[in-house]
């Protein structure tokens, strides 16, 4: 039987869960299970927990339902957990070094306790101090072991679940678990804290919470704040039954209604059942508040008494003046001009266009990547709404006949994204566009992360000093209400990169619909248009950007690998889309593909690609043909640019790292042999995972048709799936 069960619900922190687990098992004191709460065996926690299982036989995850909720996790884990001692970590807690030790050394101590109280860390999620807010609380009780009547402040309301340690069977004895609803901690604490005979407090930092940007659910509107008083008259009932005494019952009153209170006078939690929520907490406190309680002083001692009283205007009038303090205007910038202002503040009064849908892609570089994939599927699905391009002056040349469009910064520009029903971009809109409720946005994303993104870069001062104002970027991704994934690895990298309220949708990339959908008379059509001579094999060399470089350069003489390989491959030079025009080599062997508005057609079209760290080998390897990475400069890019994985033990296929290196794998034909295919079919098989030629029906049915997501079609298993067939046959014997 183990010392510690330590349980950790995971819903909605797969981005994080690796940090809370790695926490726990890399703890010196090794004498614990741990059991991570999953909703389905198929979620992306799931996926995330299932690599920890196979290598540690601690690990025992067990599953609960999301609509089981967190206390439902929680009395999950607790059902299955043998643990002498219980530990409840939220999915981005981490245990810090030397804590279980530290616990246990202190049990030793202290003897079999009910309860050992602990400090924790609130960790800003982006700048500033963490706090101890456990410690002065803990401050004032006594040194060894003691009954609650001896400390009648620790009522278990001001410390959340995974501020302690629950001895096993006193739980079992007492048969406590977690209330069902919001507000579980409240209930849970204050019921441990009436049912317990020792307890004791360790002064140390034990956990380390994470404050997610966003909140938690607690915090966001919603009727959901009135079990807080379902939460709060358990506990109150209960203490009433057990005959509490005044001593301990008055510190319990008070603590639960300053919660009660701040959510009462919050200005947005409660919207209009602010009135009723009042009016139930009033007759609460008038049901339970116990003799000879004296209010506390100052404006919380103004609010007992209002509350009291019944007297919801007063309140009303004085959570409003308190508010009208605090009040700013926004600081999000605004179109430039005055006549633009003016018409964009005014089309902003109008109704949202109901049947309107803006696309953009790459800041307005033509129709290209996911939004021209849902933008065609969508006049195939939903033909009644309009759709209306959004592109920069140079790029009208290259729209696509029968495509509205409008030029960005133009009158039409921002006259549709202010009505527009629907916003669809795959990197995002100018920091000007207003989120308009009732308005729906999308973004579509435009590549598989290998390199840090999002808030991730903030540690990499090159990238970060090129991407400017993370919190202007974090408002831009507020304003989304979808996010797309091609990936379990995507979908949990994004979580960690863009931290903010919306939906990930595991649909796949539409832009690669067309890997699975294209015959081999598109493919001869394609190489037809980018001139690749006939009976050749092209190899596709796309790199990627460099942060720390100015300019494109190609990182390879193509001249000298092309004399290398011999006659009958060609190279098509496709530089990253920062640079509208490739360097041209002027030779008929090397064809520059850079301006071809079609990255997908150029895949195609190629037999093998060559890369270093760019995302189209995610793309590409959809096509499951022969992938060599150069990665000549894999420690300067990593060290600098910053990565989630280590390409070089989870590469698509051979990987090489001088000239030489990449002309000898492609003479010899190693970089489409056996072991060429087995590195890729595993790459396939991870970040391959949901596209599978449906991708844009499913985002255009749920997203702009409003199908339920039961309704969306499976993804076909990457067995099941036919890609396009290559021009030429690269296996050698």
């Amino acid at each position: 039987m183990p010392r510690f069960s330590i349980i950790v619900p995971s819903h909605g922190v797969a981005g994080r869960l690796s940090q809370a687990l790695d926490s726990v098992l890399a703890q010196s004191f090794g004498d614990f299970e741990l059991i991570p709460v999953c909703d389905a065996p198929d979620s992306p926690a799931a996926d995330v927990v299932a690599g920890y299982a196979e290598r540690d036989c601690r690990v025992a995850p067990v599953n609960s339902p999301p609509t089981a909720g967190l206390a439902g996790a929680r009395n999950a884990g607790l059902r299955a957990a043998i643990g002498d001692w219980l530990l409840f970590l939220d999915g981005d807690d981490v245990l810090v070094p030397g804590a279980l030790a530290a616990l246990d050394a202190r049990l030793g101590e202290t003897g079999d306790v009910d309860v050992l109280y602990f400090e924790h860390e609130r960790t800003p999620w982006w700048v500033g101090e963490p706090t101890n807010p456990a410690a002065l609380l803990l401050a004032t009780a006594p040194d060894g072991d003691f009954a609650p009547e001896r400390a009648p402040q620790l009522t278990g309301v001001q410390l959340p679940a995974w501020s302690a340690t629950y001895r096993r069977a006193f739980l079992a004895e007492g048969r406590l678990a977690f209330p069902d609803g919001h507000f579980t901690d409240v209930g849970f604490g204050g019921l441990v804290v009436l049912g317990a005979e020792r307890v004791a407090v360790l002064r140390r930092v034990v956990v380390r919470h994470l404050l997610r940007r966003q909140g938690n659910l607690l915090g966001l509107p919603g009727e959901h704040h009135f079990e807080l008083l379902d939460q709060a008259e358990l506990v109150l009932t209960r203490a009433a039954e057990r005959g509490l005494s005044e001593e301990r019952f008055g510190p319990l009153f008070e603590q639960l209604f300053a919660v009660v209170l701040k959510t009462a006078a919050h200005p947005r939690r409660l919207g209009r059942g602010r009135r009723a929520f009042f009016r139930r907490a009033s007759g609460l406190y008038r049901r339970h508040r116990p003799a000879g309680f004296r209010t506390p002083g100052g404006s919380l001692g103004v609010q007992h008494r209002l509350l009291a009283s019944g007297a919801y205007a007063a309140f009303r009038a004085l959570r409003g003046a308190n508010q009208a303090a605090a009040r700013m205007a926004s600081a999000l910038p605004r179109p430039r001009g005055l006549r633009t202002r003016l018409r964009y503040r005014w089309q902003l009064r109008r109704p949202l266009d109901q049947n309107l849908a803006v696309y953009c892609a790459y800041w307005g570089r033509g129709y290209v990547c996911n939004p021209a994939a849902i933008h065609a599927k969508a006049r195939e699905l939903a033909p009644h709404i309009r759709s209306v391009f959004l592109v920069e002056p140079d790029a009208v040349d290259s729209m696509p006949k029968g495509v509205e469009y409008a030029v960005i910064g133009s009158r039409v520009y921002w006259d549709v994204l202010a009505r527009a029903k629907y916003l669809i971009n795959n990197a995002n809109f100018a920091d000007a566009v207003v989120k308009r409720e009732g308005s729906v946005h999308l973004s579509t994303q435009h590549g598989t992360p290998l390199k840090k993104m999002g808030a991730d870069q903030a540690t990499y001062p090159v990238v970060a000093a090129a991407t400017g104002s993370f919190a202007r970027l974090l408002a831009r991704v507020d304003r989304w209400d979808y996010n797309l994934s091609s990936n379990r690895h995507s979908t949990q990298m994004w979580e960690r990169a863009f931290p903010a309220e919306h939906e990930t949708l595991e649909y796949g990339y539409p832009r690669n619909d067309v890997y699975y959908t294209a015959t081999a008379a598109d493919v001869a059509r394609v190489r037809r248009e980018l001139g690749v001579p006939e009976g050749k094999k092209a190899l596709l060399y796309a790199p990627t950007h460099r942060d720390h470089a100015t300019g494109f350069e190609t990182g390879l003489d193509l001249q000298a690998l092309c004399e290398e390989i011999g006659d009958e491959y060609v190279v098509l030079l496709r530089a990253h889309y920062f640079y509208d025009q490739g360097t041209a080599r002027g030779s008929g062997r090397i064809i520059d593909v850079t301006g071809h508005r079609c990255a997908e057609d150029v895949c195609l079209a190629a037999d093998a690609l060559i890369t270093d760290y760019s995302s189209i080998m995610f793309d590409y390897a959809n096509l499951d043909r022969p992938i060599v990475v150069y990665a000549d400069d894999w420690d300067v890019y990593r060290e600098l640019r910053g990565v989630y994985f280590d390409l070089m033990e989870n590469a698509p296929g051979r990987v090489v790292r001088t000239p030489q290196e990449l002309a000898a794998v492609i003479r010899d034909g190693s970089y489409a042999d056996e072991e060429a295919r087995a590195l890729r079919a595993a790459f396939r098989e991870r970040f391959c995972q949901f596209d599978d030629g449906r991708a844009a029906e499913r985002v255009v049915r749920r997203v702009l048709l409003g199908e339920p997501p039961e309704a969306a079609e499976p993804v076909i298993p990457l067995a099941e799936r036919i890609p396009a067939p290559a021009a030429t046959t690269l296996v050698r014997n």
